[in-house]
């Protein structure tokens, strides 16, 4: 398993240590212990220029998910799942609005993130799928939380 985790931003410490093992669990659960990801956290600006440049929406976003397995191309290389953006501003503001902690809103992003590069969705799918990666996300956020 080879996890890149990249820190773009300085407003907030990201321990990369507890990153790279909050990652490692949810991959083991998930049976993906084979795969490579990057993990990085951005503020809000650069967040909102790769939702604007990717998703053709101008305004920042907690995750954003970047397949490697999807498309054209997506079985050159099966064990790079993708990556993973998170803006640590966002989550803040979600943490506040929730009575989450930081580190959790970014553990509940990362599963988010990680559960739609293996193909979970929640936008354009059923309510049966989406239901699935909801309960998916809680037995995972679960299994962090008692970790």
């Amino acid at each position: 398993m080879k996890i890149q985790i990249e820190n773009n931003q300085n407003k907030f410490k990201i321990s990369k240590r507890y990153v790279r093992s909050t990652v490692k669990i949810i991959l083991e659960n998930l049976g993906c212990l084979d795969k490579e990801i990057s993990i990085s956290f951005y503020k809000d600006e650069d967040i909102q220029n790769l939702n604007k440049k990717y998703l053709n929406k101008d305004y920042p976003t907690n995750v954003l998910s970047f397949s490697l397995q999807e498309g054209e191309f997506g079985d050159i290389n099966p064990q790079i799942l993708g990556d993973v953006v998170i803006s640590v501003d966002t989550a803040q503001r979600d943490a506040d609005k929730s009575g989450l902690t930081l580190q959790q809103e970014i553990n509940f992003l990362i599963i988010h993130g990680i559960l739609h590069l293996l193909g979970y969705d929640h936008e354009k799918t059923t309510k049966e799928k989406m239901r699935k990666m909801q309960r998916k996300e809680k037995e995972l956020f679960r299994l962090l939380n008692i970790s």
